[in-house]
């Protein structure tokens, strides 16, 4: 895959389908690789008239801190104390080597080193974060709003199930292959969609050792973490976005209770919103043709067809 520098980063990405054609970006979440998107949903996106991009966000993956000396051996604070932190109104983004915001102006920046004016934004999990303060940041960029299996941010919205924030923080029991991919399938049976749909337990392993031997970078994922409980609160910005939303969420979702989409729908003036059932916290096969029926006719009404470059 190519590289490309933007905001201090050189972000590995891919970029499908023809130039000329409107941008849309698709933005990884915690711990996710570019490598998660499926091909069949990127090339649908292609083949309905979109200029595809996935890259690396931040410290996952091959994207690496060009002009950041000393980020890649950064420690960052335990995860308690920043829990703690950020629920005692401390600043706890001043004790963290970056926020969501800095990775919301990483995708900024990439859009327009690749040559676009803008593109629709589309995310997951903590990539839905990003979305949306891509919009609120950096309007002049985003187009329309895809945020999915996201959150709000509103501290008063019902909390991650302890399951579920213990199978998504969970180590290995051992630095092998196979206890890695061991620990993926733990994981997606308690935060992944329904057995009906979810990629099967052979899928799941093969998966997570494909990424730690693409790149396995433990501290950088310990500074996402950081960022995402550090990221100063959002919530009651959102009535300032003006791009047409589209806000998607599972039923079965476990790690973001389905309330997090639904808030960004009620606070996001005109935002289409809906909960997709037996899906979870995960992009099995399965829903890949049940999102692009949500996902597709939503781009056709909101975003023009023709070139889309910057002059």
């Amino acid at each position: 895959m190519p590289r490309i520098k933007a905001n201090g980063l050189d972000i590995e990405y891919e970029d499908i389908g023809s130039p000329d054609d409107p941008m849309i970006l698709l933005i990884s979440g915690y711990m996710g690789q570019m490598t998660e998107w499926p091909d069949s949903f990127k090339q649908s996106l292609v083949d309905a008239g979109r200029r595809v991009v996935t890259f690396d966000n931040r410290d996952i993956g091959l994207t690496t801190a060009a002009e950041y000396p000393g980020l890649e051996e950064t420690v960052p604070p335990p995860m308690e104390a920043l829990m703690q932190g950020a629920a005692e109104g401390a600043p706890v983004h001043e004790q963290v080597p970056y926020v969501l915001d800095d990775m919301a102006a990483d995708a900024a920046a990439l859009i327009e080193a690749l040559g676009a004016d803008q593109a629709d934004v589309l995310g997951l999990s903590m990539g839905g974060m990003i979305v949306q303060l891509m919009a609120l940041n950096h309007p002049e960029r985003v187009r329309t709003l895809i945020p999915v299996m996201t959150t709000s941010g509103d501290p008063e919205l019902p909390p991650t199930s302890d399951d579920a924030l213990e199978a998504l923080t969970a180590e290995p029991e051992a630095e092998t292959l196979e206890a890695i991919g061991d620990l993926a399938v733990q994981t997606y049976h308690v935060i992944g969609s329904h057995p009906d749909i979810r990629n099967s337990d052979a899928e799941l392993r093969a998966s997570a050792i494909a990424d730690v031997q693409r790149a396995n970078r433990p501290l950088g994922l310990a500074r996402q973490f950081a960022a995402l409980l550090a990221q100063p609160r959002w919530h009651e910005r959102l009535g300032t976005v003006t791009q047409p939303t589209l806000v998607l969420h599972g039923a079965a979702d476990r790690l973001i209770n389905p309330e997090g989409g639904r808030d960004i729908a009620r606070r996001i003036p005109n935002a289409e919103f809906e909960i997709i059932e037996k899906w979870g916290h995960d992009l099995p096969e399965k829903v890949v043709p049940v999102l692009l029926n949500r996902i597709i006719p939503f781009l056709g009404r909101t975003t023009p067809t023709g070139p889309a470059n910057a002059d």
